[in-house]
């Protein structure tokens, strides 16, 4: 007899755990959920990812931030000012993840570590 809890809506299946196993993985890169999380509430400078995502070196967030936009989740706009200003917006797909993950954060507030 077959104990294995059935999934009514077949998403547990061979293609779709390829297709996640990357998207995983790059999530639970050092730093890449927290600075796509700091980047939910709209446009926001280097500082202020800096401030919001505290222990992070400069040279790591400049990192993430570039792989964020090289997977197209956030934009990088260049604001001709003196000084020039650089604003990081989340993208339609970026804001599609951040919709994704947020049942995540949901429950690992309700869950903390013991």
């Amino acid at each position: 007899m077959d104990t294995a809890r059935p999934t009514p809506d077949r998403t547990a299946t061979d293609e779709a755990c390829r297709a996640f196993q990357p998207v995983l993985e790059f999530l639970g890169r050092r730093w890449v959920g927290i600075v796509l999380l700091a980047g939910q509430r709209g446009a926001r400078r280097f500082s202020q990812y800096r401030a919001m995502v505290p222990g992070i070196s400069d040279r790591l967030l400049t990192q993430r931030l570039r792989e964020l936009e090289q997977h197209g989740l956030i934009e990088r706009t260049v604001i001709p000012t003196t000084p020039v200003q650089i604003l990081y917006t989340p993208t339609q797909r970026g804001e599609g993840l951040m919709d994704a993950t947020r049942p995540l954060l949901a429950w690992s507030l309700a869950n903390p570590p013991e």
